[in-house]
């Protein structure tokens, strides 16, 4: 009866422990899409800062 005891309790562990990468890994993926999110917008603003570029002459 211990043997069934002890796999259930590895068993339990290993679930534990798979659960706990799993949500670590979604942490990560989301901090970065937070990162990514915040770089495009900042990018996307710096670059409505910028003057318009002046045609060359020839497209008169």
């Amino acid at each position: 009866m211990t043997d069934r005891g002890d796999n259930a309790a590895r068993e339990r562990e290993e679930i534990v422990a798979r659960l706990a990468n799993f949500k670590a890994t979604q942490e990560k993926f989301e901090r970065e899409r937070a990162e990514y999110f915040v770089t495009t917008l900042e990018n996307a603003r710096h670059s409505f800062q910028h003057p318009p570029l002046e045609r060359p002459s020839f497209w008169t």
